[in-house]
């Protein structure tokens, strides 16, 4: 069964790696163009860009997959089916309806749809997310479900539970194309009336504010580290980047930090201890190691 795969992340390399390894191996990878990155905005390609040269599959990257001459060269390679993972651009007609597309989604659905599922689902606290191979349609995140599978949550920052979440995705996606390959791949509509939706993290999310409860912010953290990041705002105008905190209950007075040892920052509810800081321009480092270096910050 040729197939084609639809990606850009480092979340869709791990994904394609899979298929790669499998009887699915996408004879084209389609993926954004190379854009300026980094200080020095130097162009680099979307990760799944390299993967498709490492894999030696044949590559397409274009600013709209959707567009004639992308459309064109995507049904060139004659597939039956679309692999789309962590694309990032709107799929349009005629790319919508002209081969079947199967989506990799990193959550429960109808439960957190959209752009930021990862991060949301560790903010509000669930107890436990997943991978949802659904067929992907106008709608945002609302096709149909082919196969769902859900993982605990625990302890994890946005990092290791993406990595999990990645490797159960490639799995699921072949499980997916075997069973399309035999006609037994089965289709169930999403209950509408019980979806959320993940919007996409807005630069105040990252500023840890004090007078939200500690076990709010620490939740943020996780879900933001390390590939966004979450900051404290100085008095003096400058910003503390905050990787690893943990929540404890007690009372200090609200956007005040005690440098006892450690550095504790006090909330509306509870205290949030910081564990692992960056200053502005530095390395990260313990809260120890900044104590012996810095003078204890003061909160803006």
């Amino acid at each position: 069964m040729r197939t084609v795969f639809i990606g850009t992340s480092d979340f869709a390399v791990a994904v394609l790696e899979r298929l790669a390894a499998s009887a699915h191996r996408p004879t084209l990878v389609v993926t954004p163009v190379d854009r300026p990155r980094g200080r020095g905005r130097t162009l680099s390609s979307p990760p799944a860009a390299a993967a498709a040269r490492e894999l030696g599959i044949e590559l397409l990257q274009t600013a709209d997959a959707s567009e004639p001459r992308s459309y064109d060269r995507i049904r060139a390679v004659e597939a039956e089916v679309g692999v789309v993972c962590a694309f990032g651009q709107l799929i349009r007609e005629p790319l919508l309806s002209g081969a079947e597309l199967l989506n990799v989604h990193p959550s429960l659905l109808p439960r957190w749809r959209g752009a930021a599922p990862i991060e949301r689902a560790i903010m509000a606290g669930d107890e436990e997310t997943g991978v949802t191979i659904m067929r992907v349609t106008e709608g945002l995140d609302s096709g149909p479900v082919a196969l769902q599978e859900a993982v605990t949550i625990g302890d994890d920052d946005h990092g290791t539970l993406a990595a999990r979440l990645a490797t159960l995705g490639g799995e699921l996606a072949v499980r997916a194309l075997d069973l399309r390959a035999v006609g037994e791949l089965e289709l169930t509509d999403q209950e509408g009336a019980a979806a959320t939706y993940a919007e996409k993290i807005d630069a105040g999310e990252r500023r840890l504010d004090p007078a939200r409860p500690a076990f709010e912010l620490e939740r943020a953290v996780r879900a933001l580290t390390p590939h966004i990041g979450a900051h404290l705002e100085l008095a003096d105008g400058g910003r503390l980047g905050i990787l690893r905190v943990a929540a404890e209950p007690g009372q200090l007075a609200q956007g005040a930090i005690a440098a006892d040892g450690g550095l504790r920052l006090g909330c509306r509810e509870g205290i949030l201890r910081l564990l692992r800081v960056r200053p502005a321009g530095g390395r990260e480092m313990d809260a120890e190691a900044y104590l012996r270096g810095h003078p204890a910050p003061r909160p803006g």
